[in-house]
């Protein structure tokens, strides 16, 4: 299983990110969350030599799917979301699902909270985290469809993974466009909450 290439490019007036991720060996990539500018995306694809197989949201929000459109009519491309957020996608994004790319696969975890069908995408040495969890933050808990209690937990899977794995939020809301699972357990008030009550203080408040 090859390493995955991960580039994140700045997607629009709401601070948005949207990722390509890419096997070095078959120039194969995925699209995730194109938000507020596919062209730019799909600008960087061209650059990078790079064909898009694959279309794939971390969560059904509008400011992440925005884009979506013109990202599928742009090839032959597979659009995947999980079934609580987008019910017409072609493939599911269940929680273990493997995504192939190329020589490799980006695997699914599914972290409810922010929204029913919100996953996290684990490319290897790296994590895609949509709005689940921001470097120095976490997303909301106050939407429709949101449960704060669900977000805890999701989070509290977040922390038994590698500290080394490199985390990719949804948005540029930190200090930094890029953490580590490790940071964010150092630095993350939100991550590193003692206990559920604390978390939804803190979170709700």
């Amino acid at each position: 299983m090859v390493a995955l290439e991960v580039l994140q490019i700045a997607a629009g007036s709401m601070d948005n990110f949207a990722y390509l991720v890419s096997c070095s060996q078959t120039r194969k990539a995925l699209v995730v969350d194109p938000s507020l500018a596919p062209q730019a995306v799909l600008d960087a694809a061209r650059a990078q030599q790079l064909t898009i197989v694959g279309l794939l949201n971390t969560h059904g929000h509008p400011d992440h799917i925005a884009g979506n459109a013109e990202i599928l009519a742009a090839g032959d491309v597979v659009h995947w979301g999980h079934p609580a957020d987008l019910p017409d996608a072609d493939r599911q994004l269940l929680d273990g699902t493997e995504v192939p790319v190329g020589a490799g696969c980006v695997r699914v975890l599914h972290t409810p909270g922010h929204s029913p069908g919100s996953v996290v995408l684990q490319t290897g040495a790296g994590l895609i985290t949509g709005d689940t969890l921001f470097v120095g933050r976490c997303g909301r808990a106050d939407l429709v469809g949101s449960d704060v209690d669900l977000l805890y937990d999701s989070l509290q899977c977040l922390k038994q993974l590698d500290e080394k794995l490199r985390v990719y939020p949804g948005h540029d809301y930190g200090v930094r466009p890029v953490s580590t699972i490790g940071d964010e357990l150092r630095e993350n008030p939100f991550f590193n909450a003692p206990d559920r009550a604390s978390f939804i203080r803190l979170r709700m408040g």
